[in-house]
């Protein structure tokens, strides 16, 4: 019996999907790209449980957490349908989106992710972005620790994020439904 032969996008994604990444290291299929992450430094762990314990205590809707939970989102440019590990994804609780989920999840649901900037920070800047903005996912945090800000973007439409707000450390974020609360970031500096 013949077989159709394999496109080169799923010579990729079925190759990314195979890997073995030394422990501690994560692997992500960002627009066409394997991307692998070696273990954060502490300062990095330290921003994502600031702002964890922050949504967590304080959100409107009671949320549940998952730090490096990975997400299928939607492709783009001909690319295979992007892989990603957000350093933090926030979900309501009352949907219990994590129990019994693959390892790879779709992200319908999902309220928010956080990245804060580590090795590759144009890569959280732009190319994640766009997957999130992508994937409808409604709200994306994100931790520059190269340039001392925290962005919000919101409104995804296709492939970018409508709305977005730029504050130095220092200055309260407000995040909007369904957390509707006020993110602090002093002790960020």
């Amino acid at each position: 019996m013949a077989h159709e032969p394999l496109t080169q996008e799923e010579v990729l994604l079925e190759g990314f999907l195979a890997l073995d990444t030394p422990e501690g290291f994560r692997a992500e299929l960002i627009e066409g790209e394997i991307v692998v992450t070696p273990p954060p430094d502490g300062d990095h762990e330290d921003y994502i449980n600031r702002m964890m314990k922050q949504v967590i205590r304080r959100s409107k809707t009671d949320m549940d957490f998952s730090g490096n939970k990975g997400l299928k989102l939607a492709s783009g440019g001909g690319c295979p349908r992007d892989h990603a590990i957000p350093d933090g994804t926030f979900a309501p609780a009352e949907l219990r989106l994590y129990r019994g989920a693959d390892s790879w999840m779709p992200c319908a649901g999902v309220a928010m992710v956080l990245e804060v900037t580590s090795t590759r920070p144009r890569a959280d800047r732009e190319a994640k972005r766009r997957c999130y903005a992508r994937g409808g996912i409604p709200l994306y945090l994100l931790v520059d620790r190269e340039t001392a800000q925290i962005t919000l973007f919101s409104a995804p439409e296709g492939d970018d994020y409508r709305q977005h707000c730029t504050l130095p450390f220092g200055k309260p974020l407000t995040l909007p439904e369904p957390f509707a609360i006020e993110l602090d970031t002093t002790d960020f500096l």
